[in-house]
């Protein structure tokens, strides 16, 4: 079923205006933006600060420079605001979901069907969204749920970060929301008020025909909408820069063996276009709209920028499994989302240089059945749980190298865990100690290895120590494990011991 993404960005023009400097606005300084008709000023967006003192939206602006005397006014800009929207929208198309579109003119939506798993979740996927957002300077509110119109409503009316509405519970959600979180025109909501209608609960409890008699079909539609009765389909956000090829059908396909033929045609149409631009894609949707007015989506990434026909054929055809064509497709479009520069190279002769085997092709296959790929790489560092990164399978060669003077375990664990040990201080190794409700008598050790902490990075590690011990059990396992501490001073160290790694 599909789930509906709604974001709102409640401090749009505030933000921008920060995050590019516009007029040096200082952080401290409460901020509204006034918007002109004729020599009538008000209101049109405030921040946060100035929220809290009592600003709001529709205010004059004479009125509110006389609540705040260091009041920041700056003009409206409503084309830069839409022009921000577009391109939060594009961001968000390329790193979420292949279904993305401007949502009025403070938010966007987006379809998550078969996107979310891959973020840990939906709960997941909007923290982790509203999280990139404000790290980069913008505030967000978000909210998932069955249909456009109740994540549209939920993100705009609560005031917490992120809400998750269980499938199913649309109605309940809904129920007791105000009646102008409809999107219906203002007027038509005055009038609804004057009726005594105040909730959605009221309003769709009404008689439908001297409803839409009075006020037309909109408020009908709008709330089957809502509880999800008639579809409301999310268009994606287009614009001249994204490379994209469509096939109509006269007659509805169904077919797998039909749908991989024009797969593969519309694939060949898509890298002859990139080809004239000189660009290679890096991520590319594949929608399928049916006779029912639905729409379904494969997205494929690559690793890197990629031309050949083949390859990407390969990476859609494998998933075509996964769709349903219900009572037909009638059209297939195929997008370049994410494209890059691609450069011909010239190959070097074997009898010249050995050749260098590609893996990228093995990762993108895996990497587009939800495998989550990486490779460790060495980090300049004596701390153990440093020394050691996550970096894509195809990066680069950072040039550094692993520590070959002490051994160090084939498995690390994620976060030391505490042991109780039975040992004497200051030098000597554990002789007894109890990992995990096992007790183990240790039959040799060796060390101890000191570890001194990075004094640059943190001022309390300048004189905390670790004193390593790889120690062997009386059944032949080997462990490393550290005391914290040099076993004298309380200062270097809580003198507790833990258990850092196992050997192999």
């Amino acid at each position: 079923m599909p789930r509906v993404v709604s974001v709102y960005f409640p401090f749009l023009s505030t933000d921008r205006i920060r995050r590019h400097g516009e007029g040096a606005v200082p952080a401290e300084k409460p901020l509204v933006v006034i918007s002109r008709s004729g020599s009538k000023r008000w209101v049109s967006a405030a921040d946060a600060a100035a929220r809290k003192v009592g600003l709001r939206v529709g205010m004059s602006a004479s009125k509110a420079q006389a609540v705040i005397a260091d009041l920041v006014l700056i003009d409206a800009d409503p084309v830069a605001d839409a022009a921000a929207l577009e391109r939060l929208a594009l961001w968000a198309l390329r790193q979420y979901s292949p279904v993305v579109a401007v949502d009025g003119c403070d938010g966007i939506v987006m379809d998550t069907e078969g996107a979310d798993h891959l973020r840990g979740g939906e709960a997941m996927l909007i923290s982790g969204l509203v999280n990139m957002l404000r790290a980069r300077g913008l505030t967000a509110r978000a909210a998932v749920s069955d249909t456009w119109g109740t994540s549209h409503a939920i993100a705009r009316l609560t005031s917490t970060e992120t809400t998750v509405v269980p499938i199913g519970e649309v109605q309940k959600a809904v129920v007791s929301l105000p009646i102008h979180c409809l999107r219906l025109p203002a007027d038509m909501i005055q009038s609804l008020r004057v009726l005594g209608v105040e909730t959605v609960g009221e309003l769709s409890a009404m008689p439908r025909a001297p409803l839409t008699l009075r006020f037309g079909p909109e408020p009908a539609r709008r709330l089957d909408q809502l509880f999800g009765r008639v579809a409301e389909p999310i268009e994606p956000i287009r614009t001249p820069e994204l490379v994209e090829v469509f096939r109509n059908f006269q007659e509805p396909i169904g077919a797998a063996e039909t749908i991989e033929k024009y797969v593969r045609r519309l694939v060949a149409q898509l890298t002859s276009e990139l080809e004239k631009r000189g660009l290679g894609v890096r991520r590319s949707d594949l929608e399928i709209h049916r006779v029912d007015n639905t729409r379904q989506c494969l997205r494929a990434g690559l690793a890197k920028p990629v031309r050949d026909p083949a390859r990407l054929s390969k990476l859609l055809c494998d998933r075509i499994e996964k769709i349903d064509p219900g009572f037909g497709i009638e059209k297939l479009v195929l997008v370049a989302i994410m494209a890059e520069p691609l450069e011909e190279k010239q190959t070097a002769s074997s009898l010249i240089e050995e050749e260098v085997v590609d893996i990228t092709p093995l990762v993108d296959i895996l990497g587009n059945r939800g495998q989550r790929l990486y490779r460790m790489t060495p980090v300049a560092s004596d701390v153990p749980e440093r020394s050691v990164l996550r970096i894509a399978p195809t990066a680069l060669e950072t040039g550094a190298d692993w520590a070959s003077k002490w051994p160090r375990p084939s498995r690390l664990l994620p976060y030391p865990e505490r042991i109780e040990v039975v040992a004497l201080l200051p030098d000597q190794p554990p002789a007894v100690f109890t990992w995990r409700g096992k007790r183990r008598r240790v039959k040799r050790a060796d060390g101890p290895e000191r570890v001194f902490g990075e004094w640059w990075r943190r001022p309390r590690e300048s004189q905390a120590v670790r004193d390593y011990f790889v120690v062997e059990d009386e059944t032949g396992e080997r462990y490393w494990v550290y005391r914290a501490g040099d076993g004298v001073d309380a200062e270097t160290g809580s003198h507790l011991w833990f258990v850092h790694g196992v050997f192999g």
